[in-house]
């Protein structure tokens, strides 16, 4: 029996990415600033919602994971918003935003 085949195979796996738990801080941010760009969305906040955006891109490592969980808080939260739900006002979507930006910058601290 040859095992080369599957020596390549497992050493392959090696070196592949071990599958990360997503920290419960790090879901939490995620999907508060998912819902906020949904909330930007939906209340014609376009600034609030880039910000949001870039907040993410730059402030959270790049995974999968991590994408889905805001898209899903951002698809949700537009979603409700058309239910005839109130707009929040700018300044207190950017209050919100500013408090969801620094509880993603706990969940991710910078590395050196």
């Amino acid at each position: 029996m040859n095992l080369r085949p599957i020596v390549c195979c497992v050493s392959f796996l090696a070196v592949l990415p071990a599958a990360q738990a997503v920290e419960p801080a790090a879901v939490a941010a995620l999907e508060e600033l998912g819902r906020i760009n949904g909330l930007a969305l939906a209340c014609r906040q376009p600034a609030l919602g880039s910000r949001a955006r870039n907040a993410v891109t730059t402030g959270a490592p790049k995974l999968r994971d991590y994408g889905e969980i805001f898209e899903k808080a951002t698809q949700d939260a537009y979603l409700a918003q058309g239910q005839g739900a109130a707009c929040p006002d700018g300044k207190t979507l950017s209050q919100s935003l500013d408090q969801a930006e620094s509880a993603l910058r706990a969940a991710f601290p910078r590395q050196p």
